[in-house]
């Protein structure tokens, strides 16, 4: 065997997943190896030796290169940030003495948006914005990335009055900042971006409730854009967690982490939990006045939102209220395992309404409401078998709580019983923005919070919970975020400081997550995400707090109206 020193070869070779091996210059970008061959779908960014990387990245040595599209979870979120960028710095051009917000995500496909410092946008000026994204798309212009110097950064924002972004930095512990510029104009995008405005030709822009919506294509229909239902309630909520964060004084984590360090932490807490509880009271006079034709509460929401402890402490409202409901356990009615629906994947889907047992149901549920004796089921998870449960006669005007994720779902009870439910959606709807072009996803904030409480009462790992996280959403879409409607009320249970609580849980958690590990990429970015928020104490949040449920120490637990005798 011979091994020398030699001077590298001009040429460099990627290997792709399906075993296809592509050689080029070295130094040629990403882009320009994968542009050599098809993809299913929009090309927006490409994974390389175990790394999220742009497109315009150089490969420098034999590298192992995933592709990454607009059909995956980092691929849909470089197309949606760049999509805002493009929008911010269209708007920019437009309308320089107005300020745009990106506020918050639609189920169909889009963040809504608002514009301060003059009236909303008319009809014709939303269709000129349009039309100027269209040329700019049409012209593909590059996104220029620059690592600049943080007080840089920080002046040229206060020379354009972001002042929300100059706070921002305020906090940050590296000392430089990955800004983008198109044309005369730089941001800082929290992520990576597209290289240039060509790759964003599906958008839209749509008027909405003295707004608009920039619409964006769904991961799993890349090439168009979904059809927009009317979202009123969503609405409503949004703009009732927006009137919350204005009487904190706060609305962004720039000014959260300034109320920290200033020593309002103990404020911040006790007034967010104060709007908690105020909305949690008025849902429950809400019941008080209807429950003599309201014998139903149905409770609904995905995963990690809170809904126990939601449920929990309406039922202590009601009971100050002179009403005790009885909590009716949906998991209890599964089908034998056996008879359970199997998904795509060959395993029995529990999370198909098919998969309960909706005859049963539907008898027991007016049996119950009319206060007649009756045998309840008990499903037992280890032998994947229905049993007989408790017996059960409800005093005479008590209402039933049935939480579970099909709670809004029209077939989860007979139709004859609807004028008798009263529905409510829980969600973790919003969240404190980073400034106005850099929302945080209220996604990430249930993922964080199921990280710490897997990790607490589980024992997982956060790579286990990473890598459920997918299989989680796809059933959110399927069978919870189609209805969020149908609710009589919506309770955000979303608050201003839990970003500040979960860091000094979830970074050491995150972690420990390996490198070459398909969970690495998602791990390393909540982290980059964390890094913006002052940690706060566990100690201010009180024992009866929804954000208990993750963090452990509830008071709520093991809490209970009715036990068996």
């Amino acid at each position: 065997m011979s091994i020398q020193i030699v001077q590298p070869r001009n040429e460099v070779e990627i290997h792709l997943p399906d075993g296809r091996v592509l050689s080029g210059p070295r130094g040629a970008t990403v882009g320009e190896f994968l542009a050599a061959i098809e993809h299913d779908s929009q090309l927006v960014a490409a994974i390389v030796n175990d790394e999220l990387r742009e497109l315009t990245y150089p490969i420098e040595i034999e590298s192992e290169v995933q592709p990454v599209t607009i059909t995956g979870p980092d691929g849909a979120r470089i197309y949606r940030r760049s999509l805002t960028f493009l929008l911010e710095m269209a708007f920019a051009d437009l309308f320089p003495n107005a300020k745009l917000f990106v506020d918050h995500s639609v189920a169909s496909g889009g963040y809504y948006c608002q514009v301060t410092g003059r009236s909303p946008l008319s009809e014709s000026e939303l269709e000129a914005l349009k039309i100027h994204m269209q040329e700019l798309v049409e012209s593909d212009q590059p996104f220029e990335r620059k690592e600049v110097p943080l007080q840089e950064a920080v002046e040229y924002f206060r020379s354009r009055g972001y002042d929300d972004k100059a706070y921002l930095l305020k906090y940050r512990k590296k000392d430089y900042l990955t800004l983008y510029r198109l044309g005369d104009r730089m941001d800082y995008h929290h992520g990576y971006m597209v290289p240039s405005t060509g790759y964003l030709r599906v958008f839209d822009l749509v008027p909405t409730d003295g707004g608009f919506t920039l619409r964006y294509p769904r991961r799993h229909a890349p090439d168009v854009l979904l059809p927009m239902p009317e979202y009123p309630k969503l609405l409503a909520a949004f703009r009732q967690y927006g009137g919350w964060l204005t009487r904190l004084g706060i609305d962004n984590v720039g000014s959260l982490n300034d109320a920290i360090e200033g020593g309002r932490a103990d404020e911040i807490v006790l007034v967010s939990e104060a709007f908690h509880e105020q909305n949690l009271s008025t849902i429950a006079r809400q019941i008080a006045e209807r429950i003599d034709r309201r014998h139903l509460i149905l409770i609904a929401g995905p995963s990690s939102s809170g809904k126990t402890t939601f449920s929990r402490r309406l039922t202590v409202q009601l009971l100050a209220l002179g009403i005790s409901p009885f909590p009716l356990e949906l998991d209890n009615y599964f089908l034998d395992r056996d008879k359970t629906p199997l998904g795509e994947d060959g395993k029995p889907d529990f999370e198909s309404i098919e998969a309960l047992n909706l005859p049963l149901l539907s008898e027991h549920l007016p049996r119950l409401i009319r206060g007649e004796e009756v045998q309840l089921p008990h499903y037992n998870f280890k032998t994947g078998k229905s049993e007989a449960g408790h017996v059960i006669q409800l005093k005479h005007g008590q209402p039933i709580i049935l939480e579970g994720i099909h709670g809004l779902d029209p077939r989860l009870i007979p139709e004859d019983l609807s004028g008798e439910t009263f529905r409510i959606y829980v969600s973790c709807l919003t969240q404190l923005n980073l400034d106005r072009h850099n929302r945080v996803s209220t996604t990430d904030t249930r993922l964080l919070r199921r990280i710490v409480r897997d990790a607490r009462e589980r024992g997982y790992t956060a790579a286990q919970t990473i890598s459920r996280w997918e299989s989680v959403r796809s059933g959110e879409k399927r069978h919870i975020f189609l209805f969020q409607e149908n609710a009589d009320v919506i309770f955000n249970s979303a608050l201003a400081y839990e970003m500040a609580v979960l860091k000094p849980y979830a970074e050491p958690l995150l972690r420990q997550v390996p490198h070459g590990t398909p969970e690495y990429i998602e791990a390393k970015r909540l982290l980059a995400f964390l890094e913006w928020f002052l940690p706060l104490d566990i100690d201010l949040v009180p024992d009866n707090s929804l954000l208990r449920e993750f963090l452990g120490g509830s008071i709520l637990k093991d809490f209970t109206v009715w036990k068996n005798k």
